[in-house]
């Protein structure tokens, strides 16, 4: 399920665990743009984690991030 955008501020769920993750920039390095998540609570006590580098992916229905998932409607965007 793409969105028509990704936006900083929106928060994702990574698919096979559940975890959440804030989209907090998102960037353009060539011809690809990425988005880089920070975990939005403390995953198992291993304190401040880095922030993740993920490869946004275009597809015929918007924007999505491979293996997360918007956790609110798009309709809320």
């Amino acid at each position: 399920m793409g969105l028509s955008q990704i936006r900083v501020g929106q928060v994702w769920s990574r698919e096979d665990d559940g975890a959440t993750y804030l989209v907090t920039r998102l960037y353009n390095e060539a011809l690809t743009t990425f988005a880089l998540l920070r975990p939005t609570e403390d995953q198992g006590g291993q304190g401040d984690l880095p922030p993740l580098r993920i490869r946004v992916s275009r597809e015929a229905s918007g924007q999505t991030l491979p293996g997360y998932r918007p956790t609110q409607s798009p309709d809320n965007f």
